[in-house]
């Protein structure tokens, strides 16, 4: 066990003395270090499979912010590639996918195809044995949308046709990525996370009828099957939270990561399960004497005093500066619980 369980207990609903803190995209391009570490190579995806410089690169924020949990430096996109799905990141333009477009295509999953991750965790949790490791993956439709679209997108539009006029096909596709997931996560697990995440970046942009359709039983699969997997604690993280937020409850994730749609201080009394989230990434732009008030507000409105982890509503931003970041955190970690 790391000496720092806070994030652990927390997801117990154990009693804690503060509210544990990490946030997406902790390592990033913020942080000078970060930059220094990613121009030893040619692309993002190479940088990505770097062992030894992943390693560096998860460790960052744990040495220079003191967060109470270290998430593994990767991509969601990583296991498509072992689908014999085409991803490449473009310098300035993200990434870029390529594939028939035919399900009956996609290869058959081989876990060993990402032994690479695996190493990364075991090597982190070597390099240091303060805080929980956290293992991620993107969720299924997050990755079916990157895989229609063949890169990011400002309304979805090919995802959304493909899944109401290819139906059968969208749902296949689901089912294919839900069983790649399974085996992703659990050797993420079986190397040594103390966490998993699943990311699910885009169901903002679906009605709740679509969601509840064609996302929803598969989130729900997927993680019932971690659960019969894996006693690691498993955190979904879903966008358009609020329209969403009932029915995530049903599933058997340990806790649910929201948007800064919900209102944490209500949902927190409503809800069983444990909580991460939602502080307005945008806030780190502002002045330090808005940052301190925003997430003290936040803090001070928590009814709770366990089952909840301080993160933001989504990931940092290139452009955002360390020191606001830093300050952030140190804000966090200082608030005492009643």
């Amino acid at each position: 066990m790391p000496k720092n369980d806070l994030i652990l207990r927390a997801v117990r609903q154990e009693p804690i003395e503060r509210f544990p803190v990490w946030l997406m995209r902790q390592a990033g391009r913020y942080m000078k270090e970060y930059r220094e570490l990613r121009a030893r190579e040619e692309n993002f995806l190479s940088f990505c499979k770097n062992v030894d410089l992943a390693v560096k690169v998860s460790l960052l924020p744990l040495e220079l912010l003191g967060v109470d949990a270290v998430i593994i430096f990767s991509d969601i996109l990583v296991p498509l590639e072992a689908l014999g799905v085409k991803v490449e990141f473009l310098e300035g333009e993200g990434p870029r996918l390529e594939w028939s477009g035919a399900v009956s295509d996609l290869k058959r999953y081989d876990p060993e195809e990402n032994a690479f991750v695996y190493e990364i965790i075991r090597r982190v949790k070597k390099a240091q044995d303060e805080v929980p490791v956290i293992g991620f993956a993107g969720a299924p439709f997050t990755l079916a949308s990157y895989m229609i679209e063949g890169r990011s997108s400002r309304d979805f539009r090919n995802t959304k046709l493909f899944m109401w006029d290819r139906e059968y096909e969208f749902k296949r596709l689901m089912e294919v990525l839900v069983d790649t997931l399974h085996a992703y996560l659990v050797r993420q697990a079986e190397a040594g996370a103390n966490l998993l995440q699943l990311f699910d970046s885009w169901t903002n942009y679906l009605s709740r009828s679509d969601y509840e359709e064609f996302v929803f039983p598969y989130v729900e699969e997927l993680i019932e099957r971690l659960k019969d997997s894996t006693d690691v604690p498993l955190i979904y993280f879903f966008k358009g939270s609020s329209s969403f937020l009932d029915l995530a409850e049903q599933t058997k994730a340990d806790a649910l990561s929201v948007d800064w749609s919900v209102d944490l201080s209500l949902e927190a009394v409503r809800r069983r399960k444990v909580l991460q989230g939602n502080l307005e990434p945008s806030v780190l732009y502002a002045s330090d004497e808005t940052i301190r008030f925003k997430a003290l507000e936040l803090l001070r409105g928590m009814p709770r005093k366990t089952g909840y982890i301080f993160n933001l509503g989504h990931g940092l931003a290139p452009d955002m500066e360390f020191e606001k970041v830093k300050l952030l955190v140190d804000t966090v970690k200082d608030y005492r619980i009643n």
